[in-house]
């Protein structure tokens, strides 16, 4: 086995990868940017070694820095991860040319897979259904609009050379087609390093399915069932899960073949998974295999209890397969929360700074429970505006789908994320949603549920009720604490507790405890709520244990109220006196200042093309820059006809968030 090995990559699947080799005995080597000099994966490796500067054109993407590392450190092999140089058939090559050894495919098999274009037509010969469009690069506009316009609106267009969403766009018409097209080449060039991008049919409505394929060096190949991806947005998918609710035994085995025989139709060996899409009739329609370990392997390992990692290091040593297809079998359910670094208020833009809070859930592994979280940042490190917004991958895996999506929800709960922003009020969002729950799901998920955005969940009024208890419990432990610091108070003397009224989204709740110590009672309205709590002044968890029903929510005490945050909603509740709640209707809400004349910049990042200059008369709709944000580029059109006064930036220009990029008249 190999003595030392090198990880090419950054982040969570850095920190898997020197996991599973260190488990094995195996020395790990990591490298690092500058912006990662103290990440974790650079100090839990057996070695680290400085590759370059911050952006991954100067570090990641540097294939003689990575071989010079590997030289340098005495690593044997290299495990490229995901996304950077993974898919690179020139690194792989580079890598055998130097008696290295590629935790991967053999170079050809990404040469073959690697290129869309060249992998459907590959698909094709050897009789695998794939998606109707034009399998070649396309050149400019022009051939573009002639080829969408023959294949038939929408069509989707993606970049050849990569995955992970990056250089993808849908078309709906022919004047959407200029920009989208210029955008998918700037994402795909700046992601992979190969700026083409080919036009495909888009299939509406599809559910994303891919198959998990795995083959050794001597012409044994198995596949280990599927993982449902549906749940995307901008083509990045969100969640995760294992095995998928669509499929039956008689479907999977088919998939599952026809993945099994395009591998071997290119001499595949290592981890690699071939992707589906599937209509409404179950019919399914080849995708692309991505030549790597998935971001989303957990849940593949959750069900099936292998270490896939392990498993493509033994492939690559020279090890033979001991699986036969016949003994995988599917254990369970298992589902993967991406937890991102973004805002859902703000339509998901990206969030960067530093964490100042980070307590992710305790991992745990029963026979009945298994919470896991793969992640690559600690508390006090920084999310930079260079790499993927993804912070960390929540896993759980139960007996069956509703165990894993209710402990999913547990682990959310406790997940404690401050300094930056985050999606897990999104994902409780979503596993709240009925047609989720169900399994009634496709890649327009999102957009059909959130259509306008995310504003935040409306909560029954039984949780209203008891969040309102849990609020009055906390604001009055709070208060008998400062008074008893302050002197004004005997913690001893008993005391009569006066009542509150609690504002929670423009209803009033009257409230008051009835019985405060080890059990509290608390009466909302007229509800008598009896509940044990754990909290203190400093937590920001409070857990409170009802009859039939556990809450645990994210409280912030604000200058004007206290922020609570539970499963998707986000309010702020006011605590006051019957006096001050006479008083709350006379206080004005603060002047919003008019920005309507400004286009501000909402996220940090780079300033990639502008395309206005000052005196110009423009259009509703019409493109005025776009902004380049942890490697997904964002366009900005006018919202109305207006006249450009100024124009305060130019392209190349680093932007921090609320940056006056115009302004008009």
């Amino acid at each position: 086995m190999f003595n030392k090995i090198l990880v090419a990559n950054r982040g969570e699947i850095a920190c898997r990868v020197i996991k599973s080799a260190q488990s094995m005995g195996i020395k790990a080597v990591a490298v690092y940017s500058d912006a990662d000099r103290y990440s974790p994966h650079a100090l839990m490796a057996d070695e680290a070694i400085h590759i370059g500067e911050s952006p991954a054109q100067s570090s990641y993407l540097d294939k003689e820095k990575i071989i010079s590392a590997m030289k340098q450190t005495g690593a044997e092999a290299v495990h490229p991860g995901y996304g950077f140089l993974s898919e690179n058939s020139d690194f792989a090559r580079e890598v055998e040319k130097s008696n290295l050894v590629f935790i991967g495919p053999p170079s050809s098999a990404i040469d073959s897979m690697g290129d869309k274009i060249s992998s459907k037509k590959i698909a094709e010969k050897a009789g695998v259904s794939i998606v109707p469009g034009f399998l070649g690069e396309i050149s400019d506009e022009k051939q573009g609009a002639k080829i969408a316009t023959d294949i038939g609106f929408p069509v989707l267009i993606k970049a050849s050379a990569g995955g992970g969403g990056k250089g993808m766009r849908v078309v709906s018409s022919e004047s959407e087609l200029k920009q989208s097209l210029i955008s998918s080449q700037n994402e795909a060039e700046k992601s992979f390093g190969d700026k083409r991008v080919f036009i495909e049919k888009y299939i509406t409505n599809p559910r994303h399915i891919e198959i998990q394929v795995l083959a050794d060096k001597f012409g044994n190949c198995i596949y280990l069932g599927e993982r449902e991806c549906s749940i995307q947005r901008r083509n990045q998918k969100v969640i995760e899960e294992a095995p998928s609710p669509l499929l039956d035994s008689q479907l999977r085995k088919k998939m599952g073949e026809q993945a099994v025989g395009l591998a071997k139709a290119v001499n595949y060996s290592s981890a690699g998974t071939v992707e589906f899409i599937v209509d409404e009739e179950k019919n399914f329609y080849f995708l692309e295999m991505n030549t790597r370990l998935q971001v989303e392997h957990p849940v593949t390992e959750l069900v099936t209890g292998l270490d896939l990692v392990e498993l493509m290091i033994k492939i690559s040593y020279g090890e033979q397969l001991k699986l036969s297809q016949e003994e995988i079998k599917l254990t369970g359910w298992a589902l993967e929360s991406r937890i991102y670094a973004e805002d859902p208020y703000r339509n998901f833009l990206p969030s960067t700074g530093r964490l100042t809070k980070f307590k992710p859930p305790q991992e745990s592994s029963s026979v009945d429970k298994v919470i896991r979280n793969d992640c690559g940042v600690d508390e006090g490190g920084e999310i930079s505006i260079y790499y993927d917004p993804m912070i960390s991958k929540l896993c759980t895996w139960g007996k069956t789908r509703e165990e894993a999506i209710s402990f999913m929800q547990e682990a959310l709960d406790e997940y404690q994320i401050e300094g930056i922003g985050q999606n897990i009020p999104f994902l409780q969002s979503v596993y709240r949603n009925r047609d989720f729950c169900k399994g009634n799901i496709s890649t327009a998920f999102i957009e059909d549920n959130y259509s306008e955005g995310f504003k935040g969940e409306t909560l029954s009024q039984e949780e209203y009720s008891q969040l309102a208890a849990l609020v009055t419990f906390a604001h009055h432990t709070k208060n008998l604490r400062d008074q008893a610091i302050s002197g004004r108070l005997d913690p001893f003397e008993e005391k009569e507790v006066e009542g509150f009224f609690i504002r929670f989204d423009d209803q009033w709740l009257a409230t008051k405890i009835e019985k405060y110590g080890d059990e509290q009672t608390v009466t909302v309205n007229d509800l008598q709520l009896r509940f044990v709590a754990s909290w203190k002044p400093g937590d920001t968890l409070i857990e409170g244990k009802f009859k039939k029903k556990n809450i645990v929510a994210r409280l912030s005490f604000q200058d004007r109220g206290i922020a609570v945050e539970y499963r998707g909603s986000l309010n702020t509740a006011i605590v006051c006196n019957e006096t001050e709640k006479e008083l709350f209707n006379f206080i004005k809400e603060p002047e919003v200042i008019d920005t309507s004349k400004f286009l501000l910049c909402p996220m940090p990042g780079l300033l990639v093309s502008m395309g206005v200059k000052e005196g110009d008369a423009i259009e509703e709709g019409q493109i005025l820059c776009s902004v380049e944000a942890m490697k997904m580029e964002n366009v900005f059109r006018a919202e109305k006809k207006g006249i450009v006064k100024k124009v305060n930036m130019a392209a190349g220009d680093s932007l921090a968030v609320d940056d006056i990029i115009i302004e008009f008249e």
